[in-house]
């Protein structure tokens, strides 16, 4: 008989094989597949049924050009993609990125990952993602909302409210997401919970902003009560200053922890008085500038360009990288062990390489991955679903109250999935199998389809 050690190697052979250009969902899938072994020797019919080769194929790959014309008069091109991974628990769900680095290696560990990170939510949505190479940076609204006009026109032929409804993500929030939705509306002549990240005022959810940052730090909570710990006088690095950077600090100051960096591209700053929320606010999402502005404008705040040093290089008791995947390595790792951090919550995808994990988990550190700390935003999109649906409208409390209940269910299912399976403490592992059983035992009772 086949042993899950066995099965899941010549698995990823074969994935290895047919996936050999694509190096961020390889890396997606190893750390899943790394997990998995004791499943398979608990349950070989998985093994027999196949069912790790049927979930790493996406169901579906959409891939096409987006044509647009700029304010010069030029015709532009752009791609873009939707894979749909999964709908064995729900109709597909996850967002859509922007950014000049997206390509379908990208485009698929996100998907691949957002099988497990919906699954561990609770609610009925499967795994999917979608995007283009285009850069909202240095364009102006007009040309974002003729791309996104454009971008809308392809992709509206292959989502639905019950078969796949995108989201936002790196670059693309509330202004793409109203020109995408506004699109959307004009071609199929339906008003309908097709995109989630809505305005207030048309279908959108409290608490949805906010929504990602706050459940990395309700994830992180329940690691710190699982250490006798709390957040009172803690000193948290935050990188990133976006959408989840900014309300994760927002909550992190909340709960009495002190942030006292953020970054961006250009490099970060550090303030020994603790971030000011509302300046950093103002800074990225209305003026829209850079990291830069924020420590010309505040006395004690240091600015260090990219090149010069590394957020993590400081000393703080938790960190949460929240900007990008791959932007913490093993090096940073063992320096934020070096000085003295107890817990790292993941609020963007896939931020820490798999060496750097290796580092955490060794020396002891809480680490929350970013399948389960960073499920907060997909959750509350779920539940601006379920509102859609109900053409009602929950309070920002009830919708937070809901959104920390559902964190502290995915911690704790993780960690009891890997006390389950002889991993205790490890919640990679745990998150892993927790979010994969669900959907196996979905697809299992569906057939092989």
């Amino acid at each position: 008989m086949t042993t899950g050690k066995a099965y899941v190697a010549g698995v990823f052979d074969k994935v290895k094989a047919q996936n050999a250009h694509e190096p961020e969902f390889l890396q997606a899938v190893e750390e899943v597949f790394e997990s998995l072994v004791p499943v398979f020797d608990k349950y070989p019919k998985y093994i027999e049924e196949n069912l790790l080769e049927r979930l790493v194929e996406p169901e579906r790959i959409v891939s096409f050009r987006v044509p647009w014309v700029d304010d010069k008069g030029q015709v532009q091109i752009n791609r873009g993609f939707r894979v749909q991974f999964s709908s064995a628990i729900g109709p597909y769900k996850g967002g859509l990125r922007f950014h000049p680095s997206v390509n379908q290696s990208i485009i698929k560990f996100l998907g691949f990952e957002q099988i497990f990170k919906n699954s561990l939510t609770g609610q009925p949505i499967g795994g999917g993602k979608g995007g283009s190479n285009f850069d909202p940076k240095g364009k102006s609204d007009n040309e974002i909302m003729r791309f996104c006009q454009s971008f809308m026109t392809e992709l509206s032929k292959h989502i639905g409210a019950d078969t796949d409804v995108p989201a936002g993500d790196i670059g693309v929030g509330g202004r793409e997401i109203g020109y995408l939705y506004g699109q959307y509306k004009r071609l199929r002549n339906e008003y309908t919970g097709v995109l989630t990240g809505k305005g207030l005022n048309w279908g959108g959810s409290l608490a949805r902003t906010e929504a990602t940052g706050y459940g990395a730090v309700y994830f992180a909570e329940q690691m710190l009560k699982a250490r006798g710990e709390d957040f009172a006088g803690k000193v948290a690095l935050v990188s990133g200053s976006g959408n989840v950077a900014i309300y994760a600090t927002e909550k992190l100051h909340a709960l009495g922890a002190k942030v006292v960096a953020v970054s961006d591209s250009s490099g970060y700053v550090y303030d020994e008085d603790g971030i000011d929320v509302e300046l950093l606010k103002d800074i990225k999402e209305v003026k829209r500038a850079r990291i830069v502005e924020y420590a010309n404008a505040r006395p004690n705040a240091k600015f260090i360009p990219v090149g010069e040093g590394s957020i993590w290089d400081n000393k703080a008791d938790l960190a949460f990288p929240c900007a990008t995947q791959n932007e913490l390595n093993a090096d940073q790792a063992k320096a934020l062990v070096a000085n003295g951090v107890i817990a790292v919550s993941e609020g963007a995808n896939m931020p820490s390489t798999l060496e750097a994990i290796d580092v955490f988990l060794k020396a002891g550190v809480s680490f929350g991955p970013a399948k389960a700390a960073n499920a907060g935003g997909v959750a509350v999109s779920a539940l601006e679903m379920a509102q859609n649906s109900q053409r009602t409208q929950w309070t920002f409390e009830e919708v937070d109250a809901k959104l920390y209940d559902i964190m502290k269910n995915i911690y704790e299912n993780s960690a009891a999935a890997a006390k389950e399976f002889g991993a205790e403490g490890n919640l990679v592992v745990g998150a892993n199998i927790a979010g994969f059983l669900k959907v196996a035992d979905a697809m299992s009772s569906q057939g092989i389809v």
